[in-house]
């Protein structure tokens, strides 16, 4: 093994889906993974049927993404932060938010550069810091009764010297847990005086359910010229397999970013990207995400009641909830694997999700219907009892 995947585990997702594919039982819950039974937006359907038989939806070209995804996400991004950015200028497609990130983490850091980013947290967050020779620093968030709660100092005291970005997330994933103005508040200064930037992965920012709109970083006028957005058609637009995101970014840093872009993944996917561009520009579209996360939160909202003798952290949004499992005597591990032989039930061990990772088991509410969530609690019983 080459030393640049000395320190980078795997997800672990993949290997409980596999076994839960293989088993092929349609009573086993499938809360392991980030898919989501919810159908994308109907104007994206019908408008990726249409792409098949359009010649420009099948070339390489543009290579930063066609004009009207950039102008849309530039639009959307600026919009939310209450700026305006160009979208030939600040703007570029991606496949996926996850290559968004590990694009612009290549473009900003240096081999040994710190990249702050809070615990526990998606390990193939922390696996792309590493990719790119930085050094991941994290930030506790701790549980509480109301979810997991960042110190806004203990942010502010990580950026240092070596710090090349502070990697937010809002809900963050796997803990869907919220920043608030306090957190920008106390990153400005430091921000600027290691003149550092905030890389924003904006993946689940409006499935937030407490009603509130999303906090964009570069709202925050001493950060404007600093954030990185990343964004993704993945996560709110239910459009997983289309394979289309963006980076929205300040001219001086975005063409770094599209160069790393074309001696990476080159491209987007050109049947999806009209597609993306119109889900996403809709005139319902903040209707569409809201109707979502009302329904996303339905299942949260299950699960939480079901598991109510048990040691789960209540999310403030995202698609997922964690449990503690050393308060039940239990590695994740172990945890995952009673659930699976005796519940029927397929979570995924937190394993390489940060330092504290390895003390929680992950459920993703994204998935399965409220119905089939219902005898969860009895489930965990036969698991546990």
């Amino acid at each position: 093994m080459v030393s640049r995947l000395a320190h980078i585990p795997g997800i672990g997702v993949n290997v409980i889906g596999d076994r839960a594919d293989a088993l092929a039982d349609p009573s086993m819950l499938r809360l392991e993974n980030l898919d989501t039974d919810l159908r994308p937006p109907a104007i994206a359907l019908d408008l990726t049927r249409r792409a098949i038989d359009e010649d420009d939806a099948n070339s390489y070209l543009p290579f930063e993404g066609q004009r009207d995804l950039r102008a849309a996400a530039a639009a959307h991004v600026g919009q939310l932060a209450g700026r305006i950015y160009d979208p030939g200028r600040e703007c570029v497609g991606v496949a996926g938010g996850l290559n968004g990130v590990l694009n612009s983490l290549l473009a900003i850091t240096e081999p040994g550069d710190e990249v702050v980013i809070t615990d526990p947290i998606y390990a193939g967050l922390v696996n792309r810091i590493r990719l790119a020779d930085a050094v991941p620093v994290h930030v506790p968030a701790v549980p509480t009764e109301q979810g997991w709660r960042t110190d806004p100092d203990d942010l502010a005291t990580a950026v240092g010297p070596r710090t090349a970005a502070v990697l937010l997330m809002s809900p963050a994933m796997p803990t869907g847990a919220v920043f608030d103005q306090t957190h920008l508040d106390a990153l400005a200064d430091p921000m600027a005086e290691h003149d550092a930037w905030v890389l924003y992965d904006a993946a689940m920012e409006r499935i937030r359910f407490d009603g509130r709109p999303p906090l964009h970083p570069a709202s925050h006028p001493q950060l404007s010229e600093r954030v990185i957005t990343v964004g993704s058609a993945s996560k709110e637009l239910r459009m997983i397999g289309w394979r289309v995101g963006w980076v929205v970014a300040p001219e001086r840093v975005l063409s770094d970013i599209a160069l790393v872009g074309l001696s990476n993944v080159v491209c987007q996917v050109g049947i999806a990207q009209q597609a993306v561009a119109a889900a996403l520009s809709a005139p319902g579209a903040a209707a569409d995400v809201a109707a979502a996360t009302r329904t996303w939160q339905r299942r949260c909202e299950v699960i939480i009641d079901q598991l109510g003798d048990y040691p789960v952290i209540r999310p403030d949004g995202g698609w997922s909830l964690l449990i503690d499992t050393n308060q039940l005597g239990l590695t994740p591990s172990e945890a995952s694997d009673r659930l699976f032989d005796r519940g029927r039930v397929a979570a995924t061990a937190m394993n390489g999700w940060g330092p504290s990772g390895g003390r929680y088991l992950r459920l993703v509410f994204a998935n399965e219907p409220v119905d089939r969530l219902n005898d969860l609690g009895d489930r965990f019983a036969a698991a546990f009892g």
